[in-house]
């Protein structure tokens, strides 16, 4: 068996070398190019008096007549403001569209449940969630929930996602794994 001369090896392992860092550079330190945007999803759940109720996912934030439209429509034809349906909509948005009279039709605009808001991994409001929506979240119990709602009691409401810290019960490791989950809505 003939073995490779110590050029031949040389130049085999610079071909080794290159290859592997065109790997990484492949694989391990992709960046996107500056050109292309990143896409955010928006999730908008239509319900009520339309063809097909359900969550619909935009990217870019919808307009109400847009959301209405990807929903299959309304079921009966009526009148709209037309200021209202080019109002855009945030993700984690509820349309709940009911028929008032022949003519009328109310558009009321909520949020979501929170067991849907977690699936789409969009922040709840520490403002508004309840003891049973904060338990969906994953190490948060029933014992530290009622904390945390007693303390926005107490305080009249959270004024920033940091003053979870001062809860009761919540550690400097338990702040950094629920932090994400919510947001300090207006």
């Amino acid at each position: 068996m003939k073995y490779l001369s110590f050029g031949q090896q040389r130049i085999l392992l610079v071909l080794a070398l290159l290859l592997l860092g065109i790997l990484y550079f492949k694989f391990y330190h992709s960046s996107p190019a500056p050109s292309e945007k990143i896409a955010k999803e928006i999730a908008i759940e239509v319900q009520g008096e339309i063809h097909k109720p359900g969550v619909y996912i935009f990217d870019h934030p919808p307009t109400l007549k847009e959301a209405i439209g990807k929903a299959g429509g309304l079921k009966e034809p009526a009148s709209f403001d037309k200021n209202s349906l080019s109002e855009s909509l945030k993700t984690g948005t509820l349309l709940n569209v009911r028929k008032e009279s022949q003519q009328e039709v109310r558009i009321k605009i909520e949020t979501m449940e929170a067991h849907k808001l977690l699936v789409f991994n969009i922040p709840l409001d520490l403002n508004r969630v309840s003891v049973e929506d904060l338990c969906l979240i994953p190490g948060i119990g029933e014992s530290l929930a009622g904390e945390i709602v007693m303390y926005r009691e107490r305080r009249k409401g959270f004024r920033s996602v940091e003053e979870l810290i001062k809860v009761k019960g919540m550690g400097d490791k338990k702040y950094q794994s629920f932090k994400n989950f919510f947001i300090v809505g207006n």
